[in-house]
């Protein structure tokens, strides 16, 4: 998927302690196996097992249960395509090429790509605290990208970044599409292409 998400949630008895770990770990699957717009409140609590009354007691309303479920992502790092950019075990080249890598995902469903392009793509409203997370999110990874490729001794780590950091969501959305993980195995190839032009070969 590109994506750790968790699994279902244990079954419990409404409201009580842990209601919103609950709530939020609910709307993280939900909203990232079948939509936001096509979650509803009703689902949700259901599947939770909370009364609207407990949700509403946690989350002002469905706005803010949305930006709490993008911001989970980052704060437990729940997107391991994008955490390659982190480990210190991979060369900086590896670690690049590693967005693009198989992550095993093949016959865990539908490919669904990145939660924060999909939200954004799902809310119009730019003004939208799901859409700023968005952009804040996808800015915070150019940069990562930007350094990664400054250590990997790229002669323009800036435009690098960007050439990569297009290939990458444009390779997930097509991925998400087609729910086929072959644009990403094109893309590695692309951007392996990109590294050994910008000044960052492959070992001999």
């Amino acid at each position: 998927m590109g994506v750790t998400t968790p699994s279902a949630p244990v079954r419990q008895s409404r409201g009580g302690r842990g209601a919103r770990g609950r709530i939020l770990e609910t709307a993280t699957r939900l909203f990232y196996e079948q939509g936001i717009n096509a979650t509803g409140i009703g689902e949700l609590t259901e599947v939770a097992h909370v009364s609207k009354r407990t949700l509403y007691q946690h989350f002002e309303g469905k706005d803010e249960l949305v930006a709490a479920y993008l911001r989970r992502f980052e704060e437990e790092r729940l997107l391991p395509r994008e955490e390659v950019l982190t480990r210190t075990d991979l060369a900086p080249r590896d670690r690049l090429l590693g967005l693009f890598d198989d992550l095993g995902e093949a016959g865990q469903g539908p490919f669904r790509g990145c939660p924060y392009a999909n939200a954004a793509a799902e809310i119009a409203d730019p003004g939208h605290p799901a859409r700023r997370l968005a952009a804040e999110h996808k800015r915070a990874f150019r940069e990562l990208i930007r350094e990664t490729a400054r250590e990997a001794g790229v002669s323009d780590p800036g435009t690098l970044a960007d050439r990569l950091a297009i290939l990458f969501d444009g390779a997930l959305a097509q991925s998400t599409l087609l729910n086929d993980r072959a644009p990403l195995r094109h893309a590695r190839s692309a951007a392996d292409a990109l590294l050994t032009t910008a000044g960052s070969p492959p070992p001999r």
